[in-house]
């Protein structure tokens, strides 16, 4: 059985949402599924799990969440490689940049996405959260 993390920052409650539906899909297909806020992952729980999706939001001038999540993640980066990563997240205004931002980076670390990454205008309705099941489908 595979074990999946699924580790957001949320503002609103948009991106949780869909950390949720990550999480639903992973156990879907008989995962083990461990759902973290970003302040409760650390670079010493990277081992534990064979896949990780990501959720954050896009904030300021479309960038991740600066005080809590960029931090975490920053700390897990160079552990992640290697293993099943996806990522996701809302957003309120632009086109979605911050997603493309974070997916050149993760490219440019040597992280290989294992699937494509969901992204929402506010809220997610009913075709984003069966895209992000679908992603936690593809990384148990």
């Amino acid at each position: 059985m595979s074990k999946v993390a699924v580790v957001y920052w949320s503002g609103t409650g948009n991106t949780e949402a869909m950390a949720n539906a990550v999480a639903e899909g992973a156990r879907g297909k008989g995962a083990e599924v461990s759902v973290f806020q970003a302040s409760e992952f650390s670079a010493d729980l990277v081992s534990g799990f064979d896949s990780i999706a990501f959720g954050c939001p896009a904030m300021g001038a479309e960038v991740l969440e600066e005080s809590e999540f960029e931090p975490m993640f920053q700390a897990v980066e160079s552990l992640i490689s290697g293993k099943k990563v996806a990522l996701f997240g809302s957003f309120g205004w632009g086109d979605g940049q911050w997603m493309r931002d974070w997916e050149e980076r993760c490219m440019s670390s040597g992280i290989a996405l294992a699937a494509d990454s969901v992204i929402t205008n506010d809220a997610p309705d009913d075709a984003a959260i069966s895209d992000c099941k679908s992603l936690g489908l593809a990384l148990a």
